[in-house]
């Protein structure tokens, strides 16, 4: 029975009805190959790391990757390229961008110059300009430290192929091994002017640099040596302008590292403060982290969205590389995350940072089941959202007929994820856990989105959130919950 056929109040009366019907969801079988994702941007195959050079123009939203096509084990990295109208159904694209004698193609950023700052283009046909770290892989194996600079592209044609600048690169390494992934935002001087602004990770902080043409760049400041969680490399920064609940404008910075995440590995930290000619001041300097969960890493931003969508649209990697390059994927490895728009929010005067999925994801919803306590799931790709009533606490156990589970729950104050009996987890000593993270405020509203091989939670529409590859033997076929979760209603999830 497909939900789709019967009005929600009538469909809900029917399973109401017919409850002691164990069966009475049919299972859909969704799955292309073993694993792949129904609703998650894959690469066809291959490997896939980090999101690069995002942009929206013309009514497209472009996805740029970190992409070895040759193997499905990184490698010499290209710039894959997708395009979609709806951040949903995704177009893949020839590779953008390719190695040549500066070196492998690392993660970077797209701008669209409107007003052709770079002289590559006209204003009746803007460029779009990608930034991105040059690696030189004979520098690094011959011990040099300079290995690391950064190069750009331009696109006269949507994005469809590029031209590398023949002066690359156009910000040479000072003497630093790690200096890389220029996330580039226009912003405003102290004047009021526009201008080029790059935010680039540099061993253990962050340097910032400004130009008025994209070319020529020059240093304006630094921030983050002794500040935040330095377990790891810093990595994919972004610097974004964002409005309070009450109106006020303050920055949020991207930092992701590796390691030295709350779950080992990989994870992306975010400092909330302002930003005025190369200074970044944050409001604290405590440790918070975007996503609470092990694999949601290097998430940054589209550049150029209109201000009539008023949001920022953020999508991460969804792995880690404590084990990316060994999870039992066979044609391609690795999926980004969905969609996300961030926001700021405030608990007890503090600022946090939030990520709800992004509103076009509701058209994957193909009507909807109720139901109280327990209910088979109609396929491998499944929204559920539920409410809490009268206490804090929750328990939902995911399972197949194998005896395999994931537990989401919130007790003593954390809510945790346990992956610990998913299915396979012999790639990794690390993987078969359970991941915590801390919320001492209420839940209320839990929503949870499956597919084949991954669960992102979301509590009180994204105040936190975690996100967790998992790799059962068998699809998912059955949820149950806490009878303190009340409204309980699954969407089966189609393209």
């Amino acid at each position: 029975m497909k939900s789709q056929q019967l009005s929600p109040f009538l469909l809900a009366m029917s399973l109401i009805f017919s409850c002691t019907q164990k069966n009475e969801i049919i299972f859909k079988d969704d799955s292309i190959e073993k694993f792949r994702p129904v609703y998650h941007f894959t690469p066809e195959e291959a490997w896939m790391n980090d999101p690069n050079g995002m942009f929206f123009y013309e009514d497209e939203y472009h996805l740029f990757y970190q992409h070895y096509p040759d193997s499905t084990i990184w490698g010499p990295m290209h710039w894959g390229h997708a395009v979609s109208k709806d951040l949903v159904n995704w177009e893949h694209l020839p590779i953008a961008i390719e190695p040549d004698s500066l070196g492998y193609i690392f993660s970077g950023s797209a701008v669209v110059d409107l007003e052709n700052t770079s002289g590559f283009g006209s204003k009746e046909n803007p460029p779009i300009v990608a930034i991105y770290t040059y690696h030189d892989p004979v520098g690094e194996r011959n011990g040099e430290i300079d290995f690391q600079t950064q190069g750009i592209a331009y696109s006269l044609d949507k994005g469809r192929t590029w031209t590398k600048y023949e002066g690359n690169p156009v910000l040479k390494n000072p003497g630093i091994k790690d200096f890389r992934d220029p996330k580039v935002s226009l912003q405003k001087d102290d004047a009021g002017n526009p201008i080029w602004v790059m935010t680039l990770a540099v061993a253990d902080h962050i340097e910032f640099f400004s130009s008025e043409d994209l070319i020529h760049w020059k240093k304006s400041g630094e921030f983050g040596k002794g500040i935040g969680a330095h377990g790891g490399v810093w990595e994919c920064p972004d610097l974004i302008l964002m409005k309070t609940p009450s109106g006020e404008d303050k920055y949020v910075l991207l930092v992701s590292i590796n390691p030295g995440g709350p779950q080992k590995g990989s994870a992306t930290q975010y400092f909330i403060g302002n930003f005025n000619n190369g200074t970044f001041t944050p409001d604290d300097t405590m440790i918070r982290w975007m996503d609470y969960g092990p694999d949601n890493y290097a998430g940054v931003t589209w550049s150029n969205i209109p201000s009539s969508q008023n949001r920022t649209l953020m999508i991460g990697w969804m792995s880690n590389w404590l084990y990316a390059n060994q999870v039992p994927t066979e044609k391609w490895r690795s999926a980004m995350t969905i969609p996300r728009e961030l926001s700021l929010f405030d608990i007890d005067g503090t600022l946090l940072l939030k990520s709800v999925p992004a509103e076009e994801l509701a058209k994957l919803e193909q009507g909807w089941y109720e139901f109280s306590e327990s209910s088979n799931l109609p396929g491998i790709a499944v929204e559920l959202k539920a409410e809490l009533k009268d206490q804090d606490e929750f328990s939902i156990k995911i399972s197949n007929e194998l005896g395999e589970q994931i537990i989401i729950s919130k007790e003593f104050g954390l809510v945790s994820i346990d992956r610990s009996q998913s299915g396979i987890s012999n790639f990794n000593s690390d993987f078969a856990t359970i991941h915590s993270a801390p919320m001492s405020w209420k839940a209320e509203k839990i929503q949870i989105f499956l597919d084949a091989h991954s669960v992102e939670l979301f509590v009180n529409e994204g105040e936190l959130v975690m996100t967790s590859n998992v790799f059962p033997n068998s699809p998912w076929k059955k949820v149950e919950l806490s009878e303190n979760l009340k409204n309980a209603k699954l969407f089966p999830l189609e393209k």
